[in-house]
């Protein structure tokens, strides 16, 4: 867990160890929570220049999880003729992060990472709070791996998903975790 032993170069995100987990509020009864999985994406990082770090993120949303088979059929059904899906709609987009600018914190294994979220074909602004987790050698791949954990928190109604809000929460909190490999 030490960020003396990250290298500065090209990463991939390691698809079969990053997700991002979802939480809604279920009509006030309980919290609800599911994944996405299979994340893709890029990091540019040099320890020595921090600021300079670029991220793509690639979510797949067609891949939603959740244990119940009926809630990920709703979420992503097809729409009533001329409506709007509730949710995603069938064969969504991926979901795509690219970050802005990275403002690391004092403390050397923090940073926010500023950048725009681009879900159900809708463009917003994000920052997402990242914490250093840990930098080797994968013992399995012998890959040099560096991995991060980051939390935010969007709105649905931004991106157009307004299916009976207040009553499964407009708030969503995400809780990122994601490995990359040197390349």
């Amino acid at each position: 867990m030490d960020p003396k032993g990250v290298t500065a170069g090209t990463y991939a995100a390691d698809p079969s160890h990053s997700l991002i987990g979802w939480q809604v509020n279920h009509l006030g009864f309980n919290p609800y929570f599911g994944l996405f999985g299979d994340v893709s994406g890029t990091l540019i990082i040099d320890p020595a220049n921090l600021a300079a770090a670029k991220v793509t993120a690639t979510i797949p949303v067609s891949k939603i999880v959740t244990v119940n088979p009926e809630l990920t059929a709703h979420l992503l059904r097809a729409p009533a003729a001329g409506a709007k899906p509730d949710f995603f709609g069938p064969a969504p987009a991926d979901a795509t992060f690219v970050s802005t600018s990275v403002v690391p914190a004092p403390d050397g294994i923090s940073a926010t990472i500023n950048g725009n979220l681009t879900l159900n074909g809708v463009t917003k602004p994000v920052s997402i709070s990242a914490r250093f987790f840990g930098a080797g050698t994968n013992v399995m791949n012998r890959a040099v791996t560096i991995g991060f954990v980051g939390f935010t928190t969007i709105k649905r109604s931004d991106f157009g998903m307004n299916f009976i809000v207040p009553l499964v929460s407009d708030e969503v909190p995400l809780n990122i975790t994601i490995a990359f490999e040197k390349k």
